[in-house]
């Protein structure tokens, strides 16, 4: 019925880009599991794992395995008939965000356990500029997931279709519909116009945090390794 309604016109060629491309993500996450789990299993049974390694192998496994399953989750969600989606097949924005927000947590956590091992950690005095770029840095870190995570929203609701103007959206800096639906609270997350607001304004939050992180590590005297990586955020930041 989908097929008929929207996408008569799909031609086999097109329909098998699209396969190919859910199915090379489905064996992608698979070798990504496999390239986890087989070297832990052998690292372990080796005898080179410390008990504190043990414990961050499993954690980092159990998320693997997590990850694979909020996948299918997902997609089911995409299979199920939605009287209010306009007969337009989509996954669950929720899913969706879940799906993005473990495979970023995923990623951050491994990274971190790679670099751990790889790089000593510097032994730096614990001044209260410091500590204050400590506690900025983590602010920063959890405003950037916060704003990937809405990204995953615009994308489930295709709220990135709705206005295409910047800075404005459409004639108006707040749009009329920002608080269309009832109750309040399910516009941040069902409203294609609030979620694509609401993406907008964390986007420039962090931004502006990253920028503001990069200014106040320059008056604090850093290592140089730190020092490049503050740098790289910036540039980053400047890029995304």
């Amino acid at each position: 019925t989908v097929f008929n309604s929207l996408n008569h016109d799909m031609t086999l060629t097109e329909f098998k880009f699209i396969w190919y491309m859910e199915y090379s993500h489905r064996m992608w996450g698979r070798v990504v599991g496999l390239a986890y789990i087989l070297p832990a299993a052998y690292f372990w049974r080796k005898g080179w794992l410390s008990r504190p390694m043990k414990g961050c192998v499993l954690a980092l496994c159990g998320l693997v395995c997590f990850q694979g399953l909020l996948g299918w989750y997902m997609v089911k969600s995409g299979l199920e008939e939605k009287p209010d989606s306009y007969d337009i097949p989509r996954v669950s924005q929720y899913r969706l965000a879940a799906h993005l927000g473990s495979a970023l947590v995923l990623y951050s956590a491994s990274l971190w356990t790679g670099l751990s091992l790889l790089l000593p950690p510097h032994k730096l005095p614990e001044t209260h500029q410091l500590l204050r770029l400590r506690q900025f840095a983590h602010g920063t870190t959890a405003l950037i997931f916060l704003t990937a995570l809405s990204g995953a929203f615009v994308a489930g609701l295709d709220a990135g279709l709705v206005y295409n103007s910047f800075p404005k959206m459409g004639e108006r800096w707040i749009p009329d519909d920002l608080l269309a639906f009832s109750p309040a609270l399910r516009n941040i997350f069902e409203n294609p116009t609030t979620v694509q607001f609401d993406h907008r304004i964390l986007g420039i939050a962090s931004f502006t945090a990253v920028t503001a992180l990069y200014l106040f590590s320059r008056r604090i005297p850093l290592p140089r390794r730190t020092r490049m990586a503050v740098t790289s955020l910036l540039a980053v930041a400047c890029m995304q």
